[in-house]
C-alpha cells in the first residue's frame, strides 16, 4: 500500500530537524525511531529520548494515504534519504509491516513498529507562565552561557541551564562551579518571578533549531516541563528538578583593577600559548601577569616547556599574576562576538568578572586556579 509520493527534500529537511535527540543505543528499541504520521496533507515527524522531545511538520500535496502512523529507524531512514537525489521522486509505501523506499531504480526496505506505541512526553494546554520573543534573542541568550553548563556532574542541578523570568527580564545563568555565565534579555512586560532548569541537550537542540531572526519563539512552562514553539516547531523537555546556586553571590562587586581587551589578539594568543599546555589534563593552567601597559602570558607543561605571550593594554594599578584554566578563557572567547572585553579583577585569589563594554547584560565570573 503507497502511502506517500513526494521530494526527497520534502522528507529529509524535517526528519533531519528530530533525528538530533535520537539515541543510537537505548533500553527502548522504539526509541531509536521517528513516528511519522500523516493526517491528509500534512506529514509530522516526531522524535523523543523520553526527556526531550521535538515535532515538525510539512505539507505535501499529493496525498495517497490520508491517514497512517508509523515508527522507524531515524538513522537508516534519514541515512537512505541523504543517498538520493535531491530532484528525484520519492515513494514510500507499506509492505509485510516494513516502509518500503522507492527511489527509481533503487528500493529500501525497512523494519518499522506501530506508531500507537510510540512513547510521547505528555503535552499540556495550560501553562504557568509564557512569554514571547525573537529567535535571535534567545539564540543569543543560549550562546553566551550554554558553554559554562557542567557535564555529568554530581550535582545534577548544574548539568542545566537556569531560565529565570524576573520583572521584566529573561535571564540565563549557567555554571560547572569553576566558572559562571550569565545573560540577560529585556522583556517589554514585567512578569511573576518563575525558574526552570533545562537540561543541557535540551539547551544544545535550541540552539541548533533557533533562527537568527525576528521570527517569534513561544516559551510556556508547565510544573515540570517546558515547551518551545518556533518555526514550525515544537521542542518539549523535562526540567532538572533541584535548586539551582545563588548566581548573585559568586558575582564580584569590588573587582576595582580592570582593563580592556581585543577578543581577538587576546584568543589568537592564548591559542599560541595553549600549544605548550598540557594537552591531556582537565585542567589546563596558565598564568596573566598584569603590570604597567602589558599583560604577560605564560603557559609550561610537564616538560618544563614554556610559552610566552605579551600584549599591551592600558593599565597603571597594581601588578596582578594569577592562575587559571586556559580551557575556561578558551571557551568564553569562541563563543562571544564582541570586538573587546573589559576584565574585572580584585586580587590573585579573587574570582575576575568579564564583561562586555556598554553591554550590561553579559557577565562572565571565572576562579583562579593554584598551579
Amino acid at each position: 500500500m503507497i502511502l506517500i509520493k513526494t521530494s526527497r527534500d520534502t522528507l529529509l529537511k524535517p526528519l533531519q530537524m528530530v533525528t538530533g535527540i535520537v539515541e543510537r543505543r537505548h533500553t527502548l528499541p522504539i526509541l531509536s525511531n521517528v513516528l511519522i504520521q500523516q493526517d491528509n496533507e500534512k506529514i509530522s515527524f516526531l522524535a523523543t529520548d523520553l526527556e526531550v522531545q521535538i515535532e515538525t511538520a510539512t505539507q505535501n500535496k499529493i496525498t495517497i494515504e490520508q491517514t497512517f502512523s508509523i515508527t522507524v529507524s531515524a538513522k537508516k531512514f534519514q541515512d537512505i534519504l541523504r543517498a538520493l537525489s535531491s530532484d528525484i521522486e520519492i515513494i514510500l509505501a507499506i509492505q509485510e509491516n516494513r516502509l518500503q523506499v522507492r527511489s527509481g531504480k533503487s528500493s529500501f526496505n525497512l523494519q518499522t513498529l506501530p506508531g500507537d506505541g510510540f512513547p510521547k512526553i505528555s503535552d499540556e494546554t495550560r501553562p504557568e507562565a509564557a512569554i514571547t520573543l525573537q529567535q535571535k534573542d534567545l539564540k543569543n541568550l543560549l550562546h553566551h552561557v550554554s558553554f559554562a553548563i557542567a557535564q555529568q556532574d554530581i550535582r545534577y542541578y548544574l548539568n542545566g541551564l537556569l531560565l529565570l523570568i524576573e520583572n521584566n527580564d529573561l535571564k540565563g545563568v549557567a555554571t560547572d562551579g569553576h566558572r559562571l555565565a550569565y545573560y540577560i534579555i529585556n522583556l517589554e512586560e514585567s512578569r511573576t518571578k518563575k525558574e526552570v532548569i533545562l537540561p543541557r541537550k535540551a539547551v544544545l537542540e535550541l540552539g541548533k533549531q533557533l533562527n537568527d531572526n525576528d521570527e517569534p519563539v513561544i516559551i510556556e512552562i508547565f510544573q515540570n516541563k517546558i515547551r518551545f514553539s518556533f518555526s514550525n516547531i515544537t521542542l518539549i523537555s523535562k526540567v532538572i528538578d533541584g535548586k539551582f546556586p545563588d548566581y548573585n553571590r559568586v558575582i564580584p562587586t569590588q573587582n576595582t583593577k580592570q582593563f580592556d581587551l581585543d577578543r581577538l589578539i587576546f584568543l589568537q594568543a592564548l591559542q599560541r600559548v595553549s600549544i605548550l599546555s598540557n594537552l591531556n589534563e582537565k585542567f589546563r593552567g596558565m598564568r596573566l601577569i598584569v603590570s604597567d601597559s602589558t599583560l604577560c602570558i605564560i603557559c609550561k607543561n610537564n616538560e618544563q616547556e614554556e610559552a610566552r605571550e605579551e600584549i599591551e593594554i592600558q593599565y597603571d594599578n597594581e601588578m596582578i599574576d594569577i592562575s587559571f584554566n586556559i580551557t575556561y578563557l578558551l571557551d568564553l572567547l569562541n563563543n562571544i562576538s564582541a570586538e573587546t572585553i573589559r576584565c574585572h579583577f580584585g586580587d590573585a585569589s579573587s574570582s575576575v568578572l568579564i564583561t562586555i563594554p556598554n553591554n550590561e547584560n553579559f557577565k562572565y565570573i571565572v576562579m583562579p586556579m593554584r598551579i
